[in-house]
């Protein structure tokens, strides 16, 4: 009986230490993206397009809307998402976009949703059990017809619309009655874009401003200690740099004042870069969180993925947005926790630009492309048949805690418009320590899902040298990798301080600055650190293989403070000493 007592004791404390353990994540989040449904789009070629996402917390659950997706997405805990099929339109709507940029917002016990419209003949639905798809109308009409919309139902039970998507108009907010659904007076305008002060507000990859004036977008709104923090996006959502901004205000509908540290949300260097047209939410314990767009546009301009980073408020209120190193592996909070501090797991890439052997290659599709760090360039095999293979080849033997696979869309049958929810991709994960005797690391040979961003966390780590990704099945198209990247720890030395950091800002437009510094051997790439003050270094900038950077997104007025670490695939290097700049 003892032993008997003993043993159900363990069983329990296991099963409370196994519960307790974090998961983790990886952006781009592996969703199953539907394919842009617009033939105009996609004339280069049938590819997987979504953007401007929202996540709302309902009854504890998470409900994941985005662009033109046939449906949407719930999640018990931010790791496993559920598709929902469903189509809000009504048969005279006659447009593609079926829920652009959506709006959903929740009163009551009651989820509502409503898609961007020009027109006053869009129905608002409603749902209590949204898990499936259990829908109503809510209201057959909505007079307050906007693009980019986004609803804020206050504490005071009054409910708020806010929205625009221009390069010449501003964002409007617009008070709603809660019970007819419909506006109350004359909208206010609220936010332009000020380029000429705000850097990072300017059109351009780099901010340059030479082909169009900025668009501004995605207007959202939240309340933290009774204050409205009013986010939007900027420049483009075609760019690195696109970013979300913020203002702030006593009153819902303002007026609303810059915030110092902006964008909040800001990564244009990486695997997966920009940041823009957002929105902020808190998870079952109380933590902030932003899910946002990330951009490839490598087949059309709106050819994007999400992404989603730790977010919150600082003791003066400044909101920020934790993106360093925000396409590694991150850890899922079980409990209330400090997004200043770090959730980055530590795991480094470990094969960054290391050597690739693959099955076959299709012209123009190199096999480095696969491990160079970037979304928008991926290697394609000649063909999709079950047994193509890459295999790339960490260096030395290293600690492996995770990888993350990311398919390419190449050679994509022309009927792929719209979502398919009887795709799915099928593999193996190898390893070895010599490159010749192989062992079975990950096998997903009977997978029926479909993961284009498809993420794995070993249940333990593995010592290994080489990793080989094997094709069984492709959801569709030919076998493409944009990155197979492996997280881990290598046994060798971390990268010193980096020396010789130098901010050289231009004098006669204080928007502008040079950045550059000496290489440090060992390094595969940089993390830039700015901010406001020495303890409010909120923004970051990852740079592979340089040792300098044009910073065009600074603002003019303000005083910025830098610092610079090294890292590579043992590590993250000393930062340096923090720098004032003028």
């Amino acid at each position: 009986m003892k032993k008997f007592f003993f043993s159900f004791i363990c069983c329990i404390l296991w099963a409370n230490w196994s519960l307790a353990q974090s998961k983790t994540y990886c952006n781009p989040i592996n969703l199953d993206y539907g394919f842009t449904p617009i033939p105009n789009f996609s004339e280069a070629g049938r590819h997987r397009a979504t953007a401007d996402p929202l996540i709302v917390n309902f009854k504890g659950k998470y409900f994941l809307f985005s662009t033109n997706q046939w449906g949407y997405w719930w999640s018990d805990d931010l790791s496993k998402w559920n598709f929902v099929s469903r189509k809000f339109l009504l048969p005279h709507n006659k447009v593609y976009d079926e829920l652009c940029a959506p709006a959903a917002w929740v009163m009551s016990d009651t989820l509502y949703v409503i898609g961007s419209t020009h027109t006053k003949e869009f129905a608002i639905w409603k749902s209590t059990n949204p898990t499936v798809d259990d829908w109503k109308i809510a209201v057959p009409a909505f007079e307050g017809a906007a693009w980019d919309p986004a609803f804020f139902y206050d504490d005071d039970k009054r409910l708020y619309l806010y929205y625009g998507s221009s390069n010449t108009y501003p964002l409007y907010g617009w008070e709603i009655n809660p019970k007819t659904l419909q506006p109350i007076g004359e909208r206010k305008e609220l936010v332009r874009l000020h380029d000429d002060q705000h850097g990072w507000e300017r059109f351009g990859d780099y901010n340059d401003n030479i082909f169009l004036k900025p668009f501004i977008e995605g207007a959202w709104v939240d309340k933290h200690n009774g204050k409205y923090y009013f986010q939007y996006g900027a420049p483009g959502t075609e760019f690195n740099g696109y970013a979300d901004g913020v203002y702030v205000s006593d009153k819902p509908l303002g007026p609303f004042t810059y915030q110092k540290h902006n964008p909040f949300c800001y990564k244009p260097g990486g695997f997966i870069r920009g940041a823009g047209h957002g929105g902020s939410f808190k998870d079952n314990f109380e933590n902030w969180w932003h899910i946002t767009t990330g951009v490839v546009t490598v087949k059309n301009n709106f050819e994007r993925r999400l992404v989603l980073f730790p977010t919150g408020f600082d003791k003066e209120g400044i909101m920020y947005s934790n993106t360093t190193f925000g396409d590694y592996p991150h850890t899922l909070p079980n409990g209330k926790v400090d997004h200043l501090k770090s959730r980055f797991t530590g795991w480094m890439l470990l094969n960054y630009n290391k050597p690739v052997q693959v099955s076959s290659s299709l012209s123009g599709f190199a096999a480095n492309y696969a491990v160079d760090e970037d979304i928008k360039t991926y290697w394609s095999a000649s063909t999709a048949n079950k047994g193509e293979w890459i295999q790339s080849d960490l260096g030395a033997i290293s600690t492996v805690n995770a990888i993350q696979i990311n398919y390419a869309d190449q050679d994509v049958d022309s009927m792929y418009l719209g979502k398919f929810t009887n795709i799915y991709h099928q593999y193996r994960l190898w390893h070895s320590l010599d490159g010749e005797k192989w062992q079975i690391l990950v096998d997903k040979s009977q997978n029926r899902t479909d993961v284009p961003h498809d993420y794995v966390e070993l249940p333990k780590p593995v010592e290994t040298r080489f990793i080989k990704l094997e094709n069984i099945h492709m959801a569709t198209g030919k076998f493409a990798i944009s990155g197979l990247r492996v997280f881990g720890k290598g046994k060798g030395n971390v990268p010193k301080s980096v020396k010789g950091f130098i901010v050289l800002r231009q004098e006669d437009d204080k928007r502008n600055a040079w950045l550059k510094w000496y290489p440090e051997s060992g390094a595969q790439g940089y993390n830039i650190h700015f901010g406001i003050a020495p303890d409010k270094l909120y923004s970051s900038i990852m740079v592979y293989g340089k040792n300098e950077y044009y910073l065009k997104a600074m603002d003019k007025s303000t005083t910025y403070y830098f610092s610079i670490e090294p890292f590579n695939e043992n590590g993250v290097g000393q930062r340096t000493e923090v720098m004032k700049v003028e």
